[in-house]
């Protein structure tokens, strides 16, 4: 059978840079490719899905903080014992572990780049294959079919009914018919038809390389996360500096006869209000998220996504390729109005044949009936989700011409036709039906469906995902919303819904009879949860109306009809399998094409989000500690009671090696919002207490001991007390607990204990308790000041609730 094809191959475009593009329907040549390849006139934009090593390196080296200790580490080197110095070797052990994970990440997100990039097809010397987009040179032809995307800025060198969406580049929803001679954007993709067009425009020209490569580059930055940590971050600073200021005069006065001792204990009270390894610990929570969620081939385009997600409490899915999988298999074949089922199977056959991109549907009718006459096919009508039908003109070889159509019963058929009930029957065991219609009218004529006769319906079944009933239990159980958002007959849908098991199937909703008012149809989503027949655009309108209702939204698909959704979505999760369109706008791919991946990438997301808010309040809690500290000393004009050897290793069992393990720990709690007041609304109450427990014991010491080694049985004194609140708020962030929560907590006690107990670790540390009264009093302080915390942090979550 030939098909007649709506082709112009005259036309000429003139290329950015180079010769006029002269389309030909080969192609280019490999002598001509091989030219254009040597005058530059390629499609060079990299594909970046990380950051280069230069930038990773420079990113966890050259930060704010790491400046101001590096500044005070080459002090101390300069007028302290090493083990003043120590906590230079830690940053730096730090800074070279989160540039280790990040790289790691790097070459993750690299190898998955590479699997999920697009490849058009690109015609050369007369022969289709497909290429990178790297390779496509100026003047190629570059084939064209529904869900491709545009990659370079072209010309119309081919049309067949092509509808090309260019939404995402101009913010116009309606598709834009195209025609040879038309120009093509990079960044908009095809909706419905086919063709080719001819690249005038390749590399940095393009309309939207800057904006391709900028989306697709792994970012660290536009996350609620880092954006509070940045905040707090900003705050300590200021913090930071008038104290500072202040601990160095009042030091330099009090130690006028020791400069060096009065350096180091300056820097002893500098130090730690540096929350130097938070940032570093959010970096490697997320670097380790994206080499986990890699192993089960999910590429996280954009970083933030994995906390996004953990956000999500309104997954919205699309039926076809979530719930059921791709394929379909044709089960029956029931003529009409007394239709002669060898004829229909003839046309069922000539359809298939008639359209080079044949959707799940037209495959499965191809499977079933292989075209075997010799029609001419002489129009098409492609199909469209907005249409919700196919067709095409023939000529039948005998004189007889006929136009056909192939889609949804419902939308082809008058209300009230007997052929409805029948209909609806089918659907009600979930199986699809398509009707295959004749036209009264030409085939480009806007009323083509008016009249049509029906001949028979084709009943099709769905392939379930074996492991979409799971999936769906677990977000009911992490009590996340589900909605299933399909083009096909609601009915239907809900028959599908129904064999998963999912709550709510029983009510479906058809989404032609949804209000257009935004308020009123996020009430109709938050009360039902199964909308079938609805359209590309009432799929964004439907996102829309949940984010109106406060809700955070995740939208899952795989076809060109889901792309405005994708885009406008809190989260768009596309199927590797899916369209290039789709690929383009989701933040997440599903490389495997397993629905049943998502519930990892959300149980990554809030592993990261929540550990991060646990070790976030470690970290803040020793700079509200650390500022009250040096507050109360510049005040009282006393010495500082630390040396800097002191407070590393109190960071180190306190904050430092637990936050390491609670911060990579299971966490399915589901992400709030407001991290900075959530963070700090225990941190505050926590460092006020640990300092002025702290600074009570020195204060009690210093009346307590006389003589010339007077402080450093003071300073041990006052660290003793400020170890056991500081476990103590360790112990109330590792809750709830379990064996290995208790574990970590005992361990950093018995650390603690055998730095006391062994003589040259105390010589190292300057650790010595002095006595029975003050050590066993610097407990009962640190006792007290247990309780407080728990009483306050009691009534922050009272008068504070997250």
């Amino acid at each position: 059978m030939t098909q007649r094809s709506k082709i112009d191959t005259d036309g000429a475009g003139t290329a950015a840079t180079g010769p006029p593009v002269v389309h030909s329907p080969a192609g280019l040549t490999s002598a001509e490719v091989a030219e254009r390849v040597a005058r530059g006139e390629v499609n060079d934009v990299p594909v970046r899905s990380s950051r280069s090593t230069t930038e990773i390196v420079r990113a966890n080296v050259f930060t704010r903080f790491n400046a101001i200790i590096g500044v005070l580490w080459v002090i101390m080197l300069l007028v302290a014992p090493i083990q003043d110095s120590l906590f230079g070797f830690v940053i730096v052990a730090n800074t070279g572990i989160g540039i280790i994970q990040e790289l790691r990440a790097k070459k993750t997100l690299d190898g998955l780049a590479v699997i999920g990039e697009a490849k058009p097809t690109v015609r050369r010397d007369g022969v289709a294959a497909e290429l990178s987009t790297s390779e496509i040179v100026l003047g190629d032809l570059i084939e064209l079919g529904p869900g491709d995307k545009v990659v370079v800025d072209g010309e119309v060198a081919e049309a067949d009914s092509l509808e090309i969406d260019e939404s995402l580049l101009t913010g116009e929803a309606d598709p834009v018919v195209k025609k040879p001679g038309d120009r093509m954007m990079s960044g908009s993709f095809v909706v419905a038809g086919g063709g080719a067009f001819t690249a005038t425009k390749v590399g940095r020209e393009a309309y939207a390389a800057q904006l391709a490569e900028e989306a697709s580059r792994f970012t660290l930055v536009h996350s609620e996360l880092r954006t509070g940590i940045s905040t707090i971050l900003k705050y300590v600073t200021w913090m930071m500096i008038p104290t500072a200021i202040g601990l160095v005069i009042s030091q330099l006065v009090v130690k006028d006869d020791n400069f060096k001792d009065a350096v180091a204990r300056t820097v002893g009270g500098i130090v730690p209000m540096i929350p130097e390894g938070l940032v570093l610990l959010t970096s490697v929570a997320f670097a380790i998220g994206v080499i986990r969620l890699g192993r089960k081939q999910c590429l996280v385009q954009e970083l933030p996504a994995i906390e996004g997600l953990a956000r999500v409490d309104v997954v919205c899915l699309d039926k076809t390729g979530t719930l059921t999988e791709g394929g379909m298999d044709v089960t029956e074949l029931r003529p009409l109005n007394g239709g002669d089922e060898t004829y229909v199977r003839k046309v069922l056959g000539a359809l298939g044949e008639s359209d080079p991109r044949p959707n799940a549907s037209l495959h499965a009718i191809i499977d079933a009936y292989p075209d075997t006459v010799e029609w001419r096919c002489t129009e098409s009508l492609p199909f469209s989700s907005a249409r919700k039908y196919s067709g095409a003109s023939f000529s039948e070889g005998d004189g007889e011409n006929s136009t056909w159509l192939l889609g949804a019963p419902d939308v082809l058929l008058k209300a009230g036709d007997p052929t409805l009930p029948e209909i609806d029957h089918l659907n009600e065991q979930g199986l699809r039906v398509l009707l295959l219609a004749r036209a009264a009218h030409d085939l480009d004529t806007p009323d083509v469906a008016t009249d049509a006769r029906p001949t028979a319906l084709v009943v099709l079944e769905q392939r379930l995902r074996p492991d979409a009933a799971d999936t769906l239990a677990y977000f009911a159980d992490q009590n996340v919303a589900t909605k299933v958002i399909s083009g096909d007959n609601a009915v239907s849908v809900g028959a599908v819904a129904g064999k998963l098991d999912m709550p709510g199937a029983e009510n479906t909703v058809d989404a032609r009879h949804l209000p257009d008012d935004r308020e009123a149809m996020a009430k109709v989503l938050d009360e039902n949860a199964v909308f079938g027949r609805v359209t590309p655009q009432q799929k964004r309108d439907m996102v829309a109306a949940l984010q109106s209702h406060g809700h955070t939204v995740a939208m899952t698909g795989d076809g060109v009809n889901d792309v405005l959704a994708l885009k406008d979505a809190d989260i768009g999760v596309s199927m590797g399998s899916g369209s290039e369109a789709t690929r383009a706008v989701a933040q997440i791919v599903l490389l495997n094409n397993s629905f049943a991946t998502l519930p990892s990438v959300v149980a990554e997301g809030r592993r990261v989000i929540g550990n991060i808010t646990r070790v976030a309040t470690l970290f803040l809690t020793k700079t509200v500690y650390s500022v009250l500290l040096a507050v109360l000393v510049v005040c009282s004009q006393v010495e500082y009671p630390f040396l800097p050897r002191h407070l590393t290793l109190l960071s180190t069992l306190t904050i430092g090696v637990p936050a390491f393990f609670l911060a990579l720990a299971p966490n399915k709690e589901r992400a709030k919002p407001h991290f900075v007041r959530r963070v700090m609304r225990y941190a505050i109450p926590g460092g006020i207490v640990a300092g002025a427990a702290t600074f009570t014991t020195y204060l009690l010491a210093r009346h307590h001991y006389t003589g010339e080694d007077a402080l450093a049985a003071e300073t041990s004194a006052a660290t003793l007390t400020l170890f056991l609140v500081s476990l103590w708020v360790l112990a109330i962030i590792a809750r709830p607990y379990t064996w290995w929560r208790l574990t970590l907590v005992a361990a950093m006690a018995g650390a603690f204990l055998l730095v006391l107990a062994v003589p040259w670790l105390q010589d190292f540390f300057a650790l010595k308790l002095v006595g029975v009264t003050m050590p066993w009093t610097a407990v009962g302080v640190a006792a007290v000041g247990a309780a407080l915390l728990e009483l306050a942090w009691r009534w922050v979550d009272r008068r504070f609730p997250a």
